[in-house]
């Protein structure tokens, strides 16, 4: 990824953007260049700088020119920006009228500064993945692992690395996690697989606990229930395993 993320918001209620500030004030990062409080300066400050801005943090509802508006402005001057909906506006009829121009994540205020951030940065190593014309499994997979918040220190984290790698080299359809994956990890790390089978579940509990909720059913969908039951280690393997598959095939297309 590149060194910085450029991020303009534009938000007419002071208190949110003093807030998004502040928080990303001191992000390694993630760099607020400007907050703006209407469309009309949002839109003008975009046309001006829009070489160096790479995400565009917007509420729909603005002073003098709504973000409807700037949506088709952007698109009618090709200005191709990755856009965060930040919006208590709750009009399905709206949010769909929104989906012709590519937007790629709402979030319903109030918004967790930590869920923007996690968003923002999963967005960046997507569009980062798409641009780069190298596929790299292991610079891949621990960032996917971080950004899913497994701490690299527990044991849990070496095995799912291992586990996906297994599942994504795999030329069968079903691969037996019990039955295979679990006997193949706990060979090389010298346990055994009922360890292996403990440690990824505990990893996946932490994972639940620190990540954002948000992230998790971007990337599981339909495997998370509707009471966010956590993804079986199975699930888990095969998923994010596909999700290296789908992004290497994303790279050479």
């Amino acid at each position: 990824m590149k060194s910085s993320i450029n991020v303009l918001v534009i938000d007419n209620d002071t208190t949110v953007t003093k807030e998004i500030e502040k928080y990303f004030s001191s992000h390694d990062v993630i760099k607020v260049v400007a907050c703006v409080s209407n469309g009309d300066d949002g839109l003008q400050y975009i046309i001006n700088n829009y070489e160096d801005i790479d995400m565009i943090v917007m509420d729909l509802v603005l002073p003098k020119l709504d973000g409807l508006f700037i949506l088709g402005e952007l698109k009618r001057r090709k200005i191709d920006k990755k856009i965060i909906i930040t919006t208590n506006f709750r009009d399905d009829t709206i949010l769909e009228e929104t989906n012709k121009y590519g937007i790629d994540y709402y979030m319903l205020k109030p918004i967790s500064y930590l869920s923007l951030e996690r968003r923002i940065m999963a967005i960046d190593f997507n569009n980062h993945l798409k641009n780069n014309r190298q596929f790299n499994q292991e610079a891949v997979l621990t960032e996917l692992l971080h950004n899913l918040g497994i701490p690299s220190h527990i044991r849990g984290y070496q095995y799912i690395r291992e586990g996906i790698q297994i599942v994504y080299r795999s030329n069968n359809n079903i691969t037996y996690i019990t039955k295979d994956v679990y006997p193949e990890i706990a060979k090389k790390f010298n346990t055994t697989s009922t360890r292996v089978e403990r440690a990824i579940r505990h990893a996946i509990e932490v994972s639940w606990s620190r990540g954002d909720i948000s992230l998790m059913e971007d990337i599981f969908g339909n495997s998370i229930n509707v009471n966010r039951d956590k993804p079986t280690n199975s699930e888990f393997l095969t998923t994010l395993a596909d999700r290296l598959k789908v992004d290497n095939n994303l790279i050479y297309s």
